[in-house]
């Protein structure tokens, strides 16, 4: 059996601290949801991968729909300024994983596919903000890694409600699941697995021939 990581996505001071240039509304309350999870991975042994934004001074790395914000701001996420901080209840110790990334999925040019790997993960957890950006985006690509894919509801999240719901629905509709901060605690270390692989194989070794892929 493989191993279940836990990513963090984006909690950082430019996104989370109320009157931020970017910041979610609801990022300090999925912050207190985040620690829990993350304090019970520790406790596990569960390997942890905080996945966060460094800009350029001069925003020539900025994505070409965020710019306008950035400039507005005065520059806002760029190395070394109090907004790229990770927020101080969910800082790194030592033994956890950065990755750095420039654009929304936490997996598009970085090497997070590769550390997890070469750690032996297939099922990651995510967590962070915000759930149409980041979250999502990084969701597809996991999935489309056939990384087994777990997200926290409570541990997530989006400017709205309603945004932040209708997008769970839509990952939940391509095999996602979803659990609270404390479903994923009580079922630790053995989170849910649906196997997905292991069925598929096992349909394959009976018919010896490959299942037609699902309509939609």
């Amino acid at each position: 059996m493989g191993k279940t990581a836990l990513l963090i996505i984006d909690m950082q001071k430019g996104f989370c601290l109320p009157g931020a240039p970017f910041e979610v509304p609801v990022a300090m309350d999925v912050a207190k949801k985040i620690k829990e999870a993350l304090e019970a991975c520790r406790k596990d042994g569960l390997p942890v991968v905080h996945v966060f934004r460094y800009y350029r001074a001069d925003g020539s790395d900025v994505e070409l729909t965020r710019y306008g914000g950035f400039i507005k701001a005065g520059g806002s996420l760029v190395r070394g300024t109090e907004s790229a901080e990770i927020l101080d209840d969910l800082k790194p110790v030592e033994g956890e994983y950065l990755v750095v990334k420039q654009r929304w999925s936490a997996f598009f040019q970085t090497e997070l596919d590769l550390l997890l790997r070469r750690l032996g993960v297939d099922q990651v957890v995510v967590t962070g903000v915000q759930t149409p950006n980041c979250i999502r985006a990084t969701v597809w690509d996991a999935n489309s890694l056939d990384y087994e894919v777990i997200v926290l509801t409570d541990a997530t999240g989006a400017k709205t409600k309603e945004v932040h719901e209708a997008n769970l629905f839509d990952m939940k509709n391509i095999g996602i699941q979803l659990m609270t901060t404390e479903e994923f605690i009580k079922s630790l270390p053995n989170p849910p697995r649906q196997n997905l692989v292991a069925t598929i194989r096992e349909e394959i070794e009976k018919k010896k021939t490959v299942p037609e892929p699902p309509e939609y």
